[in-house]
């Protein structure tokens, strides 16, 4: 019974862990996202090229705005092409140029305390929504409501079975990784113990012959690992790997906790939606983990032709940090406030690489994407890692739920994987055929880490900031361009894969890529330039 059981506990918490170690056959190459499909046979966005058609060109120097989880600005890599607000003098305690932000000399940091504290965990936006709508519905039914009310009830009959579904979900994958690491740690003593050597692997468990009856649960226990993982392995790997897991659905759990509250560290009145000047200016978020928007700054800017680490997409161009997402879900009031932020102070282009099924305050953020449209700004977001159609599940923030079309500074990205393989879509990433606009590369994405580190990250939150990077290219060597065209261009120059039939994300069924998207595409450094300068010239007729 106790093997038995054994068994269906692997099967259940091995789920995310073989997923995080399935690799391609063919690895790409470190730098594949800048890469040419023709040249170098691997699906990049052809940036190199792009360069190439751009020698001589003069360009202009382009400010984007990475709203994230803070970034490590003192990176090597990544240093000398952070934005300083020059008409901030450092460190004097004085809002030197009276937009509401003191000492805001690289950006800002929305989710930290005037204390210099920093919120790094915070809960997901489904339980603060469960939170504040218990009160009002918990125990009632239809009838207690009138019919104007009815659509409130319903919502809370939408959030109350996602929570208590997810939460339970989460708490027994929870016991079920920690009972399974338990296992592992268990009977990896045991066989060190047992062979008198230092690394398990698969082929020593399967030398295993006893009547013991621990060591024989044993062997079948750790068979079951390697079987429903990587074999290659030596076991303290798979180990670390589950233990990244564990770490992950810990974190989880803890945010479906309706008692934890981060909040108080920023010390802001949450219900004043445009409250300006609450946070700090620690755009590093010292504390807290900043790999991600770290990561995504270097795909956009990473110093080219330094010599070190990697090359970002675009050449000249400024990244202004702003700390807006947590590990959790971000809130409202500082995605909307970063983004009006951003346009203040003279970000041309915003990346946005984060999400969330919930928002409470949507039309708050709605008003900061128009404030942005009327400012010609462009938002590049990441679609989500739910391998979902998000022509029908949500995603927030977003430009289309209750608005009549698709706002035209807008940019919507899912990920690609590099084609080597054959394989050419993120299996974890949203699509959409109306609300995805195109596909960027988004799997083993080699960029910067902190602590002038570097690692390969996955996750539409890579394909966006390529996105971001390209447009940045554009407006800097062709400043003319509106955002709407920017966004236009991107679409009409990707690299049209509407015919080939791909897994879909989620259900892997064979559909057309062309069905994932708006475009059919993916980005495509080149050709954007080129469509970019036809279009000048044509103006300039």
């Amino acid at each position: 019974m106790i093997l038995r059981n054994m068994r269906k506990v692997l099967s259940m918490a091995l789920l995310c862990l073989s997923m995080s170690l399935a690799a391609q056959t063919t690895a790409p190459p470190k730098n594949w996202f800048n890469l040419d499909p023709v040249e170098d046979k691997v699906n990049g966005v052809s940036t190199e090229r792009a360069y190439e058609y751009l020698r001589g060109k003069e360009s202009k120097t382009v400010i984007v705005a990475v709203i994230d989880s803070g970034i490590d600005i003192l990176h090597e890599d990544l240093k000398d092409v952070v934005w300083i607000n020059e008409d901030e003098i450092p460190d004097n305690g004085i809002d030197d140029d009276n937009n509401g932000y003191v000492d805001d000399v690289y950006g800002w940091n929305f989710i930290g305390g005037k204390d210099g504290t920093n919120v790094n965990r915070d809960s997901y936006a489904l339980a603060r929504e469960y939170k504040r709508l218990k009160p009002i519905y918990d125990g009632k039914t239809k009838s207690d409501f009138k019919k104007k009310e009815l659509e409130g009830f319903k919502y809370w009959e939408e959030v109350r079975k996602e929570f208590e579904k997810g939460s339970e979900e989460t708490l027994g994958q929870l016991q079920l990784l920690e009972n399974v690491d338990t296992q592992l740690r268990r009977f990896n003593k045991l066989f060190q113990a047992y062979f008198m050597i230092d690394s398990i692997t698969y082929d020593i468990v399967q030398k295993v012959s006893s009547t013991d009856q621990t060591v024989l649960q044993g062997k079948a226990i750790l068979s079951s690992v390697y079987e429903a993982t990587d074999k290659s392995l030596v076991l303290d790997s798979l180990i670390y790997f589950l233990g990244k897991d564990l770490e992950q659905v810990t974190t989880q759990a803890g945010a479906y906790d309706l008692e934890f509250d981060p909040r108080g560290i920023v010390g802001d009145d949450p219900n004043k939606l445009d409250e300006v000047g609450y946070g700090n200016n620690d755009v590093i978020g010292i504390g807290t983990k900043n790999f991600h928007g770290t990561h995504v700054s270097g795909i956009i800017a990473a110093k080219r032709g330094n010599g070190l680490g990697i090359d970002g997409v675009a050449d000249n161009v400024k990244i202004m940090a702003l700390r807006a997402v947590p590990d959790g879900d971000e809130r409202d009031k500082d995605v909307a406030n970063a983004i009006r932020y951003a346009v203040d102070n003279g970000a041309q282009i915003v990346n946005m690489s984060f999400g969330k099924s919930y928002s409470a305050h949507k039309e708050y953020v709605y008003e900061a994407i128009e404030y942005a449209a009327s400012k010609g700004v462009l938002l590049v977001h990441a679609a989500g890692n739910s391998a979902e159609n998000i022509d029908e599940a949500n995603n927030f923030p977003n430009d289309y739920i209750g608005k009549r079309k698709n706002m035209p500074n807008w940019i919507e990205v899912g990920a690609s994987d590099s084609g080597l393989d054959e394989n050419y879509v993120g299996v974890f990433s949203n699509y959409g055929k109306k609300n995805v606009d195109v596909f960027a590369p988004g799997v083993a994405i080699y960029s910067l880490a902190p602590d002038n580190d570097y690692q390969d990250a996955q996750g539409t939150s890579m394909a966006s900031p390529v996105t971001a990077g390209v447009a940045a290219m554009l407006l800097s060597y062709f400043p003319d361009l509106k955002a709407e065209q920017i966004k236009d261009i991107l679409i009409r120059s990707s690299r049209s894969l509407k015919g080939l039939t791909v897994s879909a994300p989620g259900s892997g069924e064979d559909v057309r890529f062309g069905d994932l998207s708006v475009s059919g595409g993916i980005i495509n450094a080149a050709e954007a330039v080129k469509l970019a300068e036809s279009m000048t010239l044509k103006k300039k007729r």
